[in-house]
């Protein structure tokens, strides 16, 4: 349903931290994960009358080049918005404040479509807050352990978890959403580099720990005094 102001009038956007005043019930909408290089995606939905969060996800999988359809995330979006909106038991009579990313331009069109009210919003506060929250615990249960990583999304969090799968690339690939154009054109390449020189020094470093166990085996053997005084050496 069309607002009084166009969609992408920036003077229309809403921010949930400082709403407009609504008579009856608002339900907000926010993604996280959609842009970020590893894991699923997560959609939140807030009611605001209860405090009542709910989560859908979006596979990983969606995300992969070898989807012949492209619109694959965008369709699957679409279809738990109407799954969380019947699980909230969404009325003629609510509001409904979507975030303005591209991930929901299908439920833009739905929404027109069906005459159901939503206004453009910048989504802020307890629903943003939940929705990331989600996904960093995805990406922990996936193994991603840096401490650096928070609910912050951007290029600080995405080459985060790009180092991440350099660190062991033929396995961690498979969390990646390869579908992203940049993959292929560019990191992909890097990811591979990285991780063959990781390869490389690790095995130096392991060679390197033999020929010390060698040593220090010969001479155990061949002079015992001398190890000892080796042994107190390293304790000083």
């Amino acid at each position: 349903m069309k607002t009084q102001k166009d969609k992408d009038d920036n003077e229309s956007c809403q921010s949930t931290n400082n709403p407009s005043e609504w008579n009856g019930r608002t339900i907000e909408i926010d993604d996280a994960g959609t842009g970020d290089l590893v894991g699923d995606a997560f959609i939140g939905f807030r009611d605001t009358v209860n405090g009542k969060i709910i989560f859908q996800s979006v596979p990983v999988g969606l995300y992969k080049e070898d989807n012949k359809d492209k619109d694959l995330p965008k369709k699957h979006i679409l279809k738990v918005v109407i799954k969380a909106l019947k699980i909230l038991n969404h009325g003629k009579g609510d509001r409904i404040l979507l975030c303005r990313g591209d991930c929901f331009n299908l439920v833009r069109e739905y929404f027109n479509e069906n005459d159901i009210y939503y206004e453009p919003a910048v989504i802020e506060g307890e629903l943003q807050d939940a929705v990331e929250g989600r996904f960093i615990q995805h990406l922990r249960k996936l193994g991603v352990s840096s401490v650096r990583l928070t609910k912050e999304s951007g290029a600080k969090r995405y080459f985060i978890l790009f180092d991440w799968v350099c660190r062991d690339f033929p396995n961690r690939e498979y969390f990646v959403k390869t579908g992203f154009p940049s993959w292929k054109k560019k990191w992909r390449k890097i990811a591979e580099r990285r991780n063959k020189k990781e390869l490389k020094n690790n095995s130096l470093k392991k060679d390197q720990i033999k020929k010390r166990a060698k040593e220090i085996f010969e001479l155990m053997f061949e002079n015992p005094n001398s190890l000892k005084e080796t042994f107190h050496k390293n304790l000083k």
